[in-house]
């Protein structure tokens, strides 16, 4: 059977192709988005803090997930690419079932040390606490689901058939937008509404990729009895270690921007810091999208040697990423009172905080394409330790030392600068690892 990644493609092509990603991407975010709605309205701000303050826990397991998925998916449209076909099914199946182990094991772990994991994320005691562990209790409690579901989204890429992972996903972002409003609004149920429906929305997608994968045996890729190999294990773990780094940062800044703001604002301050992460979780799903969508193509070229496909695909990648960039930051500007009224109404000390902190917050989303780009383009042609370097600096260095010392300097503003000064380091430094390796990829 012909495979989609092997096609020439032009301009317009690669975007079509990831466009059914960057959906994907968008309602894999709505998860966390459309809670936090909720949970602002039928809770309150309260229950929006509870999210955030969890969120470093949620971060990990993501870490897990698409270190998984995005190096087991660098590995095996290499290896279609070289024609090992058998070979990328059965490294296919390795990825699944050590990412449905792995899923349990952090369900145990996290369920026995919920009460201490709690106390160090700051949920303090009272009411914010009990919300806190109401609703993590029931979200840990379905990790497997959690990284299965991004394992099978990475698949269906690989199988050529983004399109199926973007319906797949879009049941699951309605699903939960449905129940949502059910379980808060109609049931009362409150934030463990909230954890149900976000749960039930992880189980769409991961039924869809049990029973697509191991039925349809003529698409180019489904389950076979593995061939195990601890090689296999290790290079995708390798391969995939940029986009682990980058969400385990996300946990510890999250962290961080917690409590720095819970010190020099207090709750309505991690409330206004969730708005705005909401914010960069969208405009980052489209950048992700977008990366995650061509990765394969950028893998299976490399593994048949097609420099000249790899040239085009990177010109054409960098003119669409500066594109977003550029709409995502205007919309950012102009919309933020928009945006923020979602979460609170205008007046509230909360809305008043946030609308402020758009006008810094939003300079990096100017930066931020090109370095989550540059980073996943590295993954894709297997060179995890440079995808890493950026991915750590980015993330955990320029960002962690900017909520650290930027307050310092500028009070509160300082907190709100601390991720375009990242993200603008972090340009600088990707804009030279790609012109450095410029000559070793034939670009």
């Amino acid at each position: 059977m012909d495979n989609t990644l092997a096609k020439k493609f032009s301009f317009r092509s690669l975007v079509l192709f990831s466009i059914p990603n960057i959906i994907t991407m968008v309602f894999m975010s709505l998860y966390s988005i459309v809670d936090g709605i909720c949970v602002s309205h039928f809770v309150g701000t309260d229950g929006l803090s509870a999210v955030n303050i969890v969120y470093p826990m949620i971060s990990i397991e993501l870490a897990a997930s698409i270190m998984l998925a995005a190096g087991g998916s660098s590995l095996i449209a290499r290896k279609m690419g070289e024609g090992r076909n058998h070979e990328a099914k059965s490294d296919f199946t390795i990825i699944v079932l050590i990412s449905l182990l792995l899923g349990v094991l952090i369900a145990i772990l996290s369920l026995t040390f919920m009460r201490p994991l709690l106390g160090l994320l700051g949920a303090g005691s009272g009411s914010l606490y009990e919300l806190c562990y109401e609703y993590f209790c029931i979200l840990i409690a379905f990790a497997p689901a959690f990284l299965l579901q991004t394992i099978f989204q990475y698949g269906l890429i690989d199988a050529g058939k983004p399109a199926l992972g973007m319906v797949m996903m879009i049941l699951a972002g309605v699903g939960n937008i449905v129940l949502d409003i059910v379980f808060m609004g109609s049931l009362n149920m409150g934030i463990r509404g909230a954890a149900i429906a976000t749960v039930i929305g992880y189980c769409i997608p991961t039924l869809f990729g049990f029973i697509y994968f191991s039925v349809r045996k003529s698409g180019t890729l489904y389950f076979v009895k593995p061939l195990w190999n601890l090689k296999t294990i290790v290079q995708a773990c390798s391969n995939g270690a940029a986009q682990m780094v980058s969400n385990l940062s996300t946990a510890v800044t999250t962290f961080l921007f917690n409590i720095t703001v819970l010190r020099l604002i207090g709750e309505d301050g991690v409330a206004a810091i969730s708005i705005l992460l909401y914010a960069q979780y969208i405009f980052t799903a489209v950048y992700l999208g977008y990366s995650s969508g061509v990765a394969p193509i950028f893998s299976y070229n490399f593994g048949n040697g097609d420099k000249g496909q790899l040239k085009g695909l990177l010109k054409n990648s960098l003119i669409f990423i500066i594109l977003c960039s550029a709409v995502s930051f205007a919309i950012s500007i102009v919309g933020a009172d928009g945006i923020t009224s979602i979460f609170a109404p205008a007046g509230s000390p909360v809305y008043d905080i946030a609308v402020g902190g758009f006008t810094y917050f939003s300079v990096g989303f100017l930066f931020m394409g090109i370095n989550l780009f540059t980073s996943a383009f590295f993954t894709a042609l297997s060179d995890g330790k440079t995808a890493s370097l950026l991915s750590m600096l980015r993330t955990l260095v320029f960002l962690t030392a900017g909520i650290l010392l930027l307050p310092k300097i500028a009070g509160v503003t300082g907190i709100w600068l601390a991720v375009p000064c990242a993200e603008l380091l972090a340009l600088v430094l990707s804009v030279a690892c790609l012109w450095r390796n410029k000559a070793a990829y034939g670009l």
